[in-house]
């Protein structure tokens, strides 16, 4: 399987940079693709013309694969008014104690369209499309597949792993307990489809016959051998990348995940209304308390969005969203080129090493 995805996507390593929305820049994604794995852009945020815009911009310092990554949603979104006020005024106090001036403010729009968003990615036509949070419809499987873009589905859960499957997806990320940020689940409760990486895997591989691609916690060469041992056909590596120069990530959030504890990293809903792993933080502990009454996503992350940016500008690492996968501790900071080179080096060591 290694082979069949290496071959079929034009790429030198089993290893995909993970798309975390809001913390890759073209410059990432061009890079990790030039040293020969697949850079993969996290549009979920993105305006349509953002995309296009970012992806031309990946064309213009690579001509090498990459990916777009895309939340699957509904295209419009109805607010519960009573729970965004209640929300605001949580926020807006939080700010005042924090010393913050920013406050709260009904934006425009929820988020972008899904289907605006789509027609952008079709339009940069990428080799790869990535999804999250629920399963694309057939049709769009269909136009995605005419246009030879290769189709990536994401599951937590051996279940989602076959949905996926069933549905002609060419592979699917197996996103384990441990991986860092917004949690993909769409047939379970979030909780309980935090299944070990490990675990899942070759549960995964007795269920489907297409390329699985592990995520979650894995820093190393050694980690992505292990997971190939295990039935996956490439790593998928987020938390590893976010403290490269070309990310996105806030200097103070770089600088926390090398202090991470292991204890620290928890599944979150306060920042976005949606679970989500990252670092137990200030603003974590101060939102705990009836966090089940913040709306759900994308209306909480809408809200959030403007205090993040302030927090983040201010260098407040503990009042942003610090996502992390489980090790984030052994992130190495180091150009993205030069940690896809470092990675290959333990993976080839690794697998030197079995046949010792």
């Amino acid at each position: 399987m290694r082979h069949v995805l290496t071959e079929r996507l034009g790429i030198s390593h089993p290893l995909i940079q993970a798309p975390m929305a809001g913390s890759t820049t073209p410059e990432l994604v061009s890079a990790v693709s030039q040293a020969g794995g697949l850079g993969s852009l996290g549009a979920g945020y993105l305006s349509p013309q953002a995309i296009l815009e970012q992806a031309a911009q990946v064309r213009a310092q690579t001509d090498k694969p990459y990916a777009i990554n895309l939340f699957v949603m509904a295209d419009e979104f109805t607010a519960d008014a009573g729970l965004v006020t209640r929300a605001r005024e949580r926020l807006d106090a939080l700010m005042v104690k924090e010393g913050l001036a920013i406050r709260t403010s009904l934006p425009e729009r929820w988020a972008f369209r899904f289907s605006d968003q789509l027609a952008a990615l079709r339009e940069a036509r990428p080799p790869v499309a990535s999804f999250a949070f629920d399963l694309i419809t057939p049709a769009q499987l269909r136009e995605l597949k005419q246009l030879d873009i290769y189709v990536i589905g994401t599951a937590t859960t051996v279940a989602e792993a076959r949905a996926w499957a069933e549905l002609g997806a060419d592979a699917v990320g197996l996103q384990g307990a441990e991986a860092g940020g917004h949690r993909g689940t769409f047939l379970h409760e979030p909780e309980d489809a935090l299944i070990g990486l490990f675990a899942l895997l070759p549960l995964a591989a007795r269920a489907v016959d297409i390329p699985l691609i592990a995520a979650g916690g894995i820093m190393d060469g050694r980690a992505m051998l292990a997971a190939e041992l295990l039935g996956a056909a490439a790593s998928q590596l987020g938390t590893a990348f976010l403290a490269c120069p070309e990310s996105s990530a806030a200097p103070a959030w770089k600088q926390d995940l090398q202090h991470a504890q292991d204890h620290q990293i928890t599944t979150i809903r306060s920042f976005s209304g949606r679970a989500a792993r990252g670092l137990r933080n200030r603003y974590v502990e101060a939102m705990s308390k009836r966090a089940e009454e913040l709306p759900p996503y994308p209306i909480l992350n809408a809200l959030t969005s403007p205090l993040r940016k302030a927090a983040a500008a201010a260098g407040r690492g503990d009042l942003i969203s610090e996502w992390c996968g489980q090790a984030a501790s052994l992130v190495r900071p180091m150009p993205a080129a030069a940690l896809v080179a470092e990675l290959m080096r333990e993976y080839a060591q690794a697998r030197a090493g079995l046949s010792a």
